[in-house]
């Protein structure tokens, strides 16, 4: 049996793992999209604010599923090792840089219309994703989250692979995952419910807090 049914159950579970922030007012940053039901379910276990981090990965030539890299929407970028070891142009990667910065003003305009952001400055940051598989855009949101000099960040996945929680340490104060397996493959092989999340799921799930 998989250990989450969907990602509000699993939103569930991190909000428990995550108890001891409950009454503390706690601003819980979903990666949109699939990180935005969980982190609602967190945001709603522990009492705290909810908003968005926003990144994209940066995608390899000719595979945009595999990510060698990601950005947020500041523009500052981190790239994987086999990226930073010159293996690609820079004139693909610059490209890459700055197609992915357009689609993250288009993402923030739609998915968060006449809605300030919450500055975590001084407060528990808590950056949720469903799940991490390589780590490129969780690393991103941290390095976004952490420019604002939150009190403490802290990073909340449902499962991730031990090597990625590894390199998440050196950008989080605290890292959480309930499941570590020994054989990932994919993030959706842990959900028995992962479907893909709409940007109208995104919004209700904004609206309710």
């Amino acid at each position: 049996m998989r250990p989450f049914s969907n990602r509000q159950d699993a939103g569930r579970q991190l909000g428990r793992a995550l108890g001891r922030y409950a009454g503390k007012h706690p601003l819980i940053l979903g990666v949109p999209r699939g990180g935005v039901p969980v982190a609602s379910a967190v945001a709603t276990a522990l009492g705290g604010d909810l908003d968005l981090v926003l990144v994209r990965k940066l995608r390899a030539p000719g595979n945009a599923e595999l990510a060698i890299g990601a950005v947020d929407e500041s523009g500052e970028t981190f790239l994987t090792p086999y990226a930073r070891m010159g293996n690609l142009k820079s004139t693909y990667l610059q490209q890459e840089r700055l197609a992915q910065l357009e689609t993250l003003k288009r993402r923030r305009a739609s998915l968060t219309p006449g809605r300030k952001s919450i500055s975590p400055r001084g407060r528990i940051a808590i950056v949720v994703d469903d799940g991490v598989a390589t780590g490129s855009s969780m690393i991103a949101a941290l390095q976004a989250v952490r420019q604002y000099a939150p009190a403490r960040l802290i990073c909340a996945v449902p499962v991730a692979p031990s090597d990625a929680l590894r390199a998440l340490a050196t950008y989080a104060d605290e890292v959480v995952s309930l499941a570590t397996p020994d054989d990932f493959a994919a993030v959706g092989e842990f959900y028995e419910d992962f479907a893909q999340v709409s940007d109208d799921e995104v919004l209700t799930c904004l609206k309710m807090t």
